[in-house]
């Protein structure tokens, strides 16, 4: 990989990291399915009137908008508004790395090497650090919700794998107008439409300020520089950087909500980073060795 396409990893995780505390202040006036419901509309329209919808077929355009709408932000909503902290669910979410590699041997046939086994390694100890660290922050329900949006947003990168190098723009915007009417249908049953009107009506500013960023900032420019990513390398190359989520979403929960950041969430975090520099600096290290031995 590249250090531009690395920039750009980094620059999707950092977003998405403190994405978490966004939607924390976003659930403060918002039911979460409503919420979800207004992010994906924002991502569609107006974009889709000036963006030409890519060379991809309908049913994977649905697919991923269903799988990333409904199948993980929907989720991922319901368990953070009162399940889960913001720092914690940036943390679990992150078992999709684990659900794309395995799903991307199962599938697609691709060969995980033994240095990205060995940094694995180091961020899947970074995330037991935490795990046994967990506290009432953390229910049941919490973890299942998260570690099922974990599992769809694997499954939406199983999609992406398959559509190769499009408009990965174009792909963002017109994939989220999928996700809308099934998350509009959930939250007319199962949140009511007087909530739905009351949440509307009275959002404030800042509310709606996390709403477009959810809709521009973390779905426009984050998964589509990260799909864009994913079409040019293999999975087990680009879904660890994702670890780096928890480490960016800790640290802004930390400065932001008062989330306590103590010695053993730095070692944890030490960890994963370490992990990223086995899996980003090894190849090119190698590279440089053989040259220096011929």
């Amino acid at each position: 990989m590249s250090y531009s396409h690395l920039l750009l990893a980094l620059s999707v995780v950092f977003v998405w990291g403190t994405n978490f505390v966004v939607i924390r202040w976003g659930l403060d006036g918002l039911p979460p399915f409503l919420f979800a419901t207004l992010r994906f509309a924002f991502s569609a329209l107006p974009w889709l009137l000036f963006i030409r919808r890519p060379a991809v077929p309908w049913q994977k355009l649905a697919a991923f908008g269903m799988l990333l709408g409904v199948g993980q932000f929907a989720l991922l909503f319901l368990a953070m508004r009162a399940d889960i902290s913001p720092g914690l669910a940036s943390l679990v979410i992150q078992v999709q790395v684990f659900f794309t590699i395995g799903l991307s041997l199962l599938t697609l046939g691709e060969r995980v090497r033994g240095y990205q086994l060995a940094g694995l390694a180091l961020a899947v100890a970074g995330l037991a650090v935490i795990a046994t660290h967990l506290d009432a922050t953390l229910t049941v329900k919490g973890l299942a919700l998260v570690l099922a949006a974990a599992f769809f947003w694997a499954c939406a990168n199983m999609v992406v794998k398959t559509v190769g190098r499009v408009d990965m723009l174009g792909f963002m915007v017109w994939t989220s107008l999928f996700a809308v009417p099934p998350l509009f249908a959930l939250s007319w049953w199962l949140e009511g439409p007087q909530a739905m009107a009351s949440g509307v009506m009275h959002a404030s500013v800042g509310v709606w300020a996390c709403v477009l960023w959810q809709a521009i900032g973390n779905t426009l420019f984050g998964y589509g520089v990260w799909n864009w990513l994913l079409a040019r390398h293999p999975a087990a190359t680009i879904t660890p950087m994702a670890l780096l989520v928890p480490v960016f979403g800790m640290g802004a929960s930390a400065l932001s909500l008062g989330e306590p950041l103590p010695l053993w969430k730095l070692a944890a975090g030490a960890l994963v980073l370490c992990g990223l520099v086995v899996i980003v600096v090894w190849p090119r290290l190698r590279t440089a060795l053989l040259r220096t031995n011929a």
